[in-house]
């Protein structure tokens, strides 16, 4: 039974890995939990790695990475530096795997590729 309900929803393993991360991000103190919620935020709009898998290894190695700093008090721009945004999509594109935004470039491409041969005499 597992393994159809898995065909359909994924891996019910990386779900349990994924939630147990969740809740760790939940119990960062501050202002180490904003920051990650934050970041989270934008990895999601940002169209992070897909694949279950690579997924579970990123949000794992983020959250370690919250809570060493949470740990050793680090100062927040000490982790994200001057720019935010490039430090969460440097952090993303460290995850190898497919993206959301892959499909969306493999359509983008094909319909320009579609119009040029409708233009064509």
């Amino acid at each position: 039974m597992a393994n159809w309900i898995e065909t359909l929803t994924g891996s019910l393993e990386q779900k349990r890995q994924y939630k147990q991360y969740q809740a760790r991000v939940e119990a960062l103190p501050e202002p180490y939990h904003a920051a990650a919620k934050a970041l989270q935020r934008y990895f999601v709009y940002f169209g992070g790695p897909i694949d279950g898998e690579t997924t579970v290894t990123m949000m794992g190695d983020f959250v370690d990475l919250w809570e060493q700093a949470a740990a050793d008090r680090t100062p927040l721009r000490a982790i994200v530096g001057d720019d935010p945004v490039e430090f969460a999509e440097t952090f993303v594109r460290a995850y190898s795997g497919r993206q959301w935004i892959d499909k969306e470039r493999a359509r983008l491409a094909k319909a320009i590729d579609e119009a040029e041969r409708g233009q064509r005499p």
